[in-house]
């Protein structure tokens, strides 16, 4: 599932755009923040146990109303499997409602494909924690890397990732950065939402809007030619596929995650 006219585009406006990371760096520091709405103050209801505190991997009436479902229900892990496999990778397991990523070797995805939608859930690093949420990811690619745009997951203060904005947590990974400040530190929870709706993409975190791009534009070509990401053709050309978990080697855990799809 590709959309081919989008990989035309970026093929042909590869040539004669900056390649250097000195010129990525001045593109990501010539981006504006995205501009706040009333959008960005839409975040999903909470609901409350019996004991007033905020229930884990359920959803609300008006959630459920709004075609929000969930991808992780605190216990089983069926509808996630490896990367280019049909099992789960052993280390990635199900504890006190969490998902967790505590060993192994292996990135995960779900087993349901999806196209337009809007993915809310939480995450936890430990200290220089390192992971990431891919979307539309295909395993027509080798890794899932080389085809799916992956919006980063970090401990800033404590991995040499956070020192560029390119690479800190929020940040579309190594393309569109993020900006200081919104980030929690290691051992805290952050709530991360991705809205993808035709090449629109949009990430937010901890309730702010920090990156916004169009996938197959004229801006978005020139930073992937004067990336890493350049030597694989077909990355961001997928306007299908899978959510996807990375396995970076490093305890991470992951809970409240829901997709609703807006196709």
């Amino acid at each position: 599932m590709k959309l081919l006219p989008r990989r035309t585009r970026v093929r042909g406006l590869r040539v004669g755009f900056p390649t250097s990371a000195a010129a990525l760096l001045a593109l990501a520091a010539c981006s504006p923040a995205p501009a706040a709405d009333a959008a960005d103050a839409d975040e999903a209801d909470t609901s409350r146990d019996a004991t007033g505190q905020e229930a884990m991997n359920t959803l609300t009436p008006v959630e459920e109303a709004e075609g929000w479902e969930l991808l992780f229900d605190g216990d089983a892990l069926d509808g996630w499997r490896g990367f280019g496999r049909d099992d789960l990778p052993e280390g990635w397991i199900a504890e006190d409602g969490l998902l967790v990523r505590s060993s192994g070797q292996g990135d995960i995805i779900t087993r349901e494909v999806f196209r337009d939608f809007e993915l809310s859930l939480e995450w936890m690093v430990r200290k220089a924690g390192n992971s990431g949420v891919f979307y539309r990811a295909s395993e027509e690619v080798g890794r899932i890397f080389e085809g799916a745009p992956e919006m980063q997951v970090l401990d800033d203060a404590g991995h040499v990732d956070g020192e560029n904005p390119l690479t800190s947590a929020g940040a579309n990974y190594g393309l569109h950065p993020a900006p200081r400040g919104v980030v929690h530190p290691a051992g805290e929870w952050n709530q991360a939402r991705i809205r993808v709706q035709g090449n629109r993409v949009t990430h937010w975190l901890n309730g702010e809007r920090i990156v916004e791009y169009e996938l197959g534009s004229e801006e978005w070509a020139q930073r992937v030619a004067g990336s890493k990401f350049a030597e694989w053709p077909e990355y961001g050309t997928f306007d299908a596929g899978h959510i996807g978990l990375q396995d970076h080697g490093d305890w991470v855990a992951y809970r409240n995650l829901k997709i609703r799809r807006l196709d």
